[in-house]
């Protein structure tokens, strides 16, 4: 999907041609997309085709008049479920006359841009407009990791209710987000280093507040992620322990109950064989055989009471 913005009186207006001072937007595009896009701004096939690659790393490269700028942006892959999130590669291309932004994925980051919900952008400004891109990515994992912490509370709350496999696979995936997301922020955390020492960004004082900003908020999000990791990793081998232990208080009760029970098991076996027995011809037979099998059998669970065995 090719889309083309500029912002013209701080309102942005969608194009169908390539304009000076647009914002081009590619959301998993086609040949014939990157062929046009190629075509019209002179960008690099390879600068297009980097964040097309999942696996690419988070980097910053210049070629000429062209800076390629690559970092990781995070997405929900189940808005409605558990906080599944998962991270893409989000390229952006800084050329002289327009800046292109490429992804796999349409993602809410450049929606919250296209829909104007972002206020005082200007595709004009295009080091500006980068960084406040950065900034809203930052921003974008700090929201992500409140949305785990809450699903994480709210997990734990079940488990203290009923312990099922299910929560502790949800609290497994939100390990695994956790994971991702830390890997990615520590990607972009050294493509913002990098950032603040080229002389695109020292040439304006307020671009380099904006991106100090940028650099504070990835290291926040960073701290938050290392937090809920430690927390949630703590949860699930508490719940993990305490679910063993009761299956082993489970197991104990069973294996008492089977004891108590063999006694007067034992006790009918032995008046039950086909020969002559003590009490055979006693009409109360029955009844002392019973009474002794009761009397033994509240003998052992007294004595395994007193011995503390359950």
């Amino acid at each position: 999907m090719l889309s083309i913005y500029r912002t013209d009186d701080e309102r942005i207006n969608a194009y169908t041609e390539f304009v000076d001072d647009c914002w081009i937007h590619l959301t998993a595009p086609n040949a014939q997309e990157l062929k046009w896009v190629m075509e019209h701004t002179g960008v690099e096939a390879d600068f297009l085709r980097a964040s097309l690659d999942e696996e690419e790393r988070s980097r910053i490269e210049k070629e000429d008049e062209q800076t390629l700028i690559v970092v990781d942006t995070a997405l929900l892959d189940a808005p409605d479920g558990d906080a599944d999130v998962t991270t893409l590669p989000l390229g952006i291309v800084l050329l002289e006359n327009c800046i292109i932004t490429v992804c796999l994925k349409d993602t809410p980051l450049m929606n919250d841009f296209e829909n104007g919900i972002v206020r005082g952008f200007s595709t004009k400004k295009r080091s500006r407009f980068v960084l406040q891109m950065l900034y809203r990515n930052a921003a974008r994992f700090l929201h992500l990791l409140r949305r785990i912490d809450k699903r994480s509370s709210d997990l734990e709350n079940e488990l203290h209710k009923t312990m099922k496999n299910k929560e502790l696979i949800s609290m497994l995936k939100l390990e695994k987000s956790l994971v991702y997301i830390s890997t990615s922020l520590k990607g972009n955390e050294v493509v913002l280093e990098r950032l603040l020492r080229m002389s695109f960004i020292r040439k304006y004082p307020d671009d380099t507040d904006l991106l100090e900003d940028v650099i504070i908020e990835n290291k926040q999000a960073m701290e938050m992620c290392t937090i809920y990791r430690d927390i949630l990793s703590g949860t699930m081998n508490a719940f993990a322990s305490v679910i063993s232990n009761n299956l082993n208080v489970f197991m104990k009760v069973l294996t008492i109950i089977t004891v108590i029970l063999t006694i007067p098991t034992l006790i009918a076996s032995l008046w039950g064989m086909n020969v002559p027995v003590p009490l055979e011809g006693n009409p109360y037979g029955f009844w002392i055989v019973l009474g002794i099998s009761v009397v033994l059998s509240l003998v052992a669970t007294v004595y395994m009471k007193i011995k503390k065995m359950f």
